[in-house]
């Protein structure tokens, strides 16, 4: 789980994704490619996956291993993406803080941004799974 160069990694993938992806949920397919192609996720939506996992009673120590066989790195939030993130914040625009982390980190990375989110949208660098 160490940190990714800037480029190194082909995907970020949101909570959301990687939740869809495990619940075998419509575009898990797209989400397992990204998996297989490398990808990176953020601290803070690892947290949340592990959180959404735990509280369903499911085994997240196998989640947690499926997901790093696939070679998943879990990128630490940077001061400078957590500015990004503040100076992203819009009143009204429905994205959480985690969601705002995980475009930084897409940002920082120069990457797209796998989501099941609608609400992200399409624009920039962001891709909907479904």
């Amino acid at each position: 789980m160490s940190s990714l160069s800037a480029g190194n990694a082909l995907t970020v993938l949101d909570a959301s994704a990687i939740l869809a992806y495990l619940q075998g949920e419509d575009g898990s397919a797209v989400v397992e490619k990204a998996l297989e192609a490398g990808g990176a996720c953020g601290a803070a939506n690892w947290s949340e996956v592990a959180q959404k996992v735990r509280n369903h009673s499911r085994d997240w120590a196998l989640c947690r291993s499926l997901l790093l066989s696939y070679g998943v790195v879990v990128e630490p939030v940077t001061v400078e993406d957590a500015e990004r993130a503040a100076g992203s914040w819009c009143s009204g625009r429905g994205l959480s803080l985690a969601d705002r982390l995980c475009v930084a980190l897409g940002d920082r990375l120069d990457v797209p941004v796998l989501t099941a989110d609608r609400a992200w949208g399409v624009a920039g660098r962001i891709r909907q799974i479904r």
